[in-house]
């Protein structure tokens, strides 16, 4: 078939500029007067002011030294200034690592440190962004968007008076997103040599003379990250930034603005859903051409009324941080196949193995695997321990737990139990533990995942105390109320039950299947 781009004779002038980073600047160049971005606030920028302002930023990087391969660090909400600093850093070399805001200050100040990031943007909504420069003294430039921070420069000033044209050296630089361990700090995923940037989005067969993107889920989260924002600049197509899930509002949006792709995950899903019907009834989306999902367990019932209502535009994704096979299943597959995440790829295959390593045959669940491309992949920034933990030849695992059927279809049925998956958003029980310890009442602590009907799974801790201290709700309060000091907010245990022993291994360990399952039991847990 034919592409938008081949049938325009845009193609090849795209994939010479995808390969040093100035796809913007084609864009600027077609249609420079074009909205590119939407902030919240209803406030527009075209697609030559976002690639001035790139270029702008890419000669401020290099004035204060940047060089290629250098960390720019990048703790911004959904707004403009987040789609030009990418821009800046993709076309300058930089390795750019956004930053999940809603982190606490010691969270932020870690990852800063540990990408050792030379540039820091920050938004001056993220409480502590002082308190987090100061902890990292390598930081050769500071600017923030939205407001003013002590001891950094404001953004707009700073690149007021710089030239705006097309750098005439651009180099390509890559991202490093993090993704948290069960030991509790985040590890950076390093890719030496990232693959190729496609000129058109992977999926979603994108217009640009038609077509709206809208961005309703965080930019810094991996996923918003590439199906929402980097699609959005590669496909030459408006981005709408929403700031803050709100059900009537991002369905306005789509009504309104013509939206025609967009990423979701479950639990946005389950709030749209449950909008009256006289209000759904009110917006017509009969526009929606595609919309993407993963990153969490989707109910079937769930996926069915959504396709029931916005047709069968729905594409499921599984994947991770790490990369992976890339599995991907359609709305009329799934229709036949329903549960599946997708039939395995042709080029980088995916096996399950069990404990041993031995591969399992159809049918039979067991750890999921996928190859590694040619040159390696990924590896943990600074980790080589962590790196070949979870390789196994060739393949690597995120932990999950599956299998394939007859037909090549892969069906999640578990996941290492070391995570827990609350409304698309990863968090890791051994931080949750590693804090709630500290407490002077508590003897040992196991955190869960239970069930819940609208996120998933719910932060549950199960405690386990000292002499001399008795369980009451009181207590339970008070240990909730110290995690909460140190611990972002969608970390704390939503609930907290005391128990008189933790099961262990035979080294120790506490067996937190063990922990987990009572609260599973009659409940199918599907991911």
């Amino acid at each position: 078939m034919v592409t938008v781009l081949e049938r325009d004779g845009l193609l090849e002038r795209l994939t010479a500029a995808a390969a040093t980073g100035m796809t913007p600047a084609v864009w600027a160049s077609i249609q420079p007067d074009k909205v590119s971005v939407y902030d919240p606030n209803g406030r527009s920028h075209t697609f030559a002011q976002i690639n001035a302002n790139a270029n702008r930023l890419a000669r401020l990087f290099r004035q204060h030294g940047l060089k290629a391969g250098e960390a720019v660090a990048l703790v911004c909400s959904n707004r403009h200034e987040f789609v030009e600093v990418l821009a800046a850093a993709h076309r300058t070399g930089a390795r750019i690592t956004p930053v999940n805001w809603h982190l606490t200050t010691d969270e932020i100040a870690y990852i800063v440190r540990d990408c050792e990031a030379k540039v820091l943007i920050g938004d001056a909504r993220v409480g502590g962004l002082a308190a987090v420069a100061d902890a990292c003294p390598d930081l050769a430039l500071k600017l923030v968007v939205g407001g003013s921070v002590a001891g950094f420069q404001d953004y707009e000033t700073a690149i007021a008076k710089l030239d705006g044209t097309d750098i005439d050296d651009p180099v390509l630089g890559t991202q490093m997103m993090y993704t948290s361990g069960t030991t509790g700090r985040p590890k950076g995923v390093y890719r030496a040599n990232p693959p190729a940037p496609q000129v058109q989005p992977a999926r979603g067969d994108y217009d640009y003379r038609t077509d709206v993107q809208l961005g309703a889920g965080p930019a810094y989260h991996a996923a918003p990250l590439s199906f929402d924002v980097r699609a959005a600049m590669t496909a030459g197509v408006p981005l709408h930034f929403i700031d803050k899930w709100d059900s009537e509002l991002v369905l306005r949006t789509i009504a309104e603005q013509k939206v025609t792709h967009l990423h979701l995950v479950p639990i946005m899903f389950q709030r749209l859903l449950a909008l009256p019907d006289e209000i759904k009834a009110k917006y017509d989306v009969s526009h929606v051409k595609f919309i993407i999902h993963g990153a969490a367990p989707c109910p079937p019932e769930v996926k069915q009324a959504m396709i029931d209502w916005f047709g069968p535009v729905l594409v499921e994704y599984y994947a991770g941080s790490e990369g992976g096979a890339g599995f991907f299943i359609t709305s009329e597959e799934w229709l036949q196949k329903p549960g599946s995440v997708g039939k395995r790829p042709a080029l980088l295959g995916s096996k399950i193995l069990d404990e041993q390593g031995v591969e399992l045959p159809t049918g039979q669940s067991g750890g999921i695997y996928h190859q590694l491309p040619p040159g390696g992949g990924f590896t943990y920034f600074k980790d080589e321990a962590k790196t070949n933990a979870n390789r196994f030849g060739d393949y690597f695992t995120m932990g999950d737990v599956g299998y394939f059927d007859e037909d090549g279809y892969l069906f999640l049925t578990g996941r290492n139990a070391e995570t827990i998956i609350s409304g698309g958003v990863n968090i890791y029980p051994q931080e949750v533990d590693n804090e709630l310890i500290k407490h002077k009442a508590v003897a040992d602590s196991s955190t869960v995942g239970v069930p819940h009907d609208e996120w998933g799974e719910q932060v549950k801790a199960v405690i386990l105390l000292k002499p001399g201290h008795t369980p009451s709700d009181a207590l339970a309060q008070e240990i909730l109320d110290f995690g909460r000091k140190t611990l972002a907010a969608y970390k704390v245990p939503r609930s907290l039950d005391f128990v008189t022993e933790l099961p262990r291994s035979a080294a120790g360990k506490i067996q937190r299947n063990k922990v987990r399952a009572p609260y599973w039991e009659g409940r199918t847990r599907q991911i």
